[in-house]
């Protein structure tokens, strides 16, 4: 990479999309062992009884592990980081053209809910393959598959390569308006924090300005957490029961009409910790990469 990036040129973008990359393949995969209790306790609550009492299930089980699942996870949001935040820092640069100077630091909420939403729309698209095999290889016992790849060959013998995108629409629908809240509630909470220390944004050591993003994606990790956990648990259901013949609003509806609107909030605190300590961890790691190579950090200024 040259010394210094000009802001919204190729080489800004690539490393936008670089920093997205980092941030998010690394830090699902670390979560696995959460996310796979969380998700088989989604498909049955009866499974087990807590996380610690599914943990130990797990490592007392022949064949099965608390890292089921890893490649997948880390491959699919490996690349869906890379159109999450790659795509987002161009379509938020794009809208405000759009729209002008004066209408996008107006409006600037409305900027990032587009800009997040399209990104995430074709993130998703990267995403979903790895999300179907990750999921099904979590929620079955013994495991669906032994690696991505295992996963992906079994998937599309039986069902073709259509069967990797059957959770596409679930997934839109958890993850658009996840990474909307995402990014939206962070750009406001960090704009708030160097509004309330009052101090101009060049005042501020690297690590203050890493530390406001790391507080601010916590607090917008929350909020995330809430607002796509219906979804969440609907992807998990999907994608274990839902038939190759069967379409995806039948699916939905007869999955809905069993478990009814309670059970879309199964899960929910540990997802809270879940996603709050991701979506902070991601936003420290992202705009440290983004320091690192001499780009200003996201949001405040």
């Amino acid at each position: 990479m040259p010394d210094k990036i000009v802001l919204y040129s190729p080489e800004y973008y690539a490393a936008c999309t670089l920093g997205g990359m980092l941030a998010c393949g690394p830090t699902h995969s670390l979560v696995t062992p959460l996310d796979l209790v969380k998700c088989r306790r989604q498909v049955d609550p009866k499974l087990y009884t807590s996380n610690i009492q599914g943990w130990k299930t797990i490592l007392r089980t022949s064949g099965d592990s608390i890292w089921t699942g890893v490649g997948a996870t880390f491959i699919g949001y490996t690349l869906q980081g890379a159109g999450k935040y790659g795509f987002y820092e161009y379509f938020k640069k794009t809208y405000s053209d759009l729209v002008g100077p004066e209408k996008a630091s107006q409006y600037r909420t409305g900027v990032y809910l587009a800009a997040s939403a399209s990104a995430e729309f074709l993130a998703d698209i990267m995403l979903c393959p790895f999300e179907t095999i990750k999921v099904k290889t979590q929620t079955t016992i013994p495991p669906y598959a032994t690696s991505a790849l295992d996963g992906w060959k079994k998937i599309t013998a039986q069902e073709g390569i259509g069967g990797l995108y059957k959770g596409l629409v679930p997934l839109w629908a958890r993850q658009i308006p996840y990474t909307m809240v995402k990014f939206a509630t962070f750009e406001r909470v960090v704009e708030g924090i160097y509004s309330y220390l009052g101090r101009p944004y060049k005042s501020y050591s690297k690590l203050e300005k890493t530390g406001i993003s790391f507080l601010g994606g916590y607090i917008a990790g929350i909020f995330c957490a809430i607002v796509s956990h219906p979804a969440d648990v609907m992807v998990s259901k999907v994608t274990s029961e839902k038939s190759a013949t069967e379409s995806i609003g039948a699916a939905v509806g007869r999955i809905y009409n069993r478990i009814g609107f309670v059970g879309l909030w199964n899960g929910l605190p540990v997802r809270i910790v879940m996603i709050g300590t991701l979506t902070g961890c991601q936003w420290l790691i992202y705009d440290s990469f983004k320091v690192y190579v001499g780009l200003p950090t996201t949001g405040g200024h």
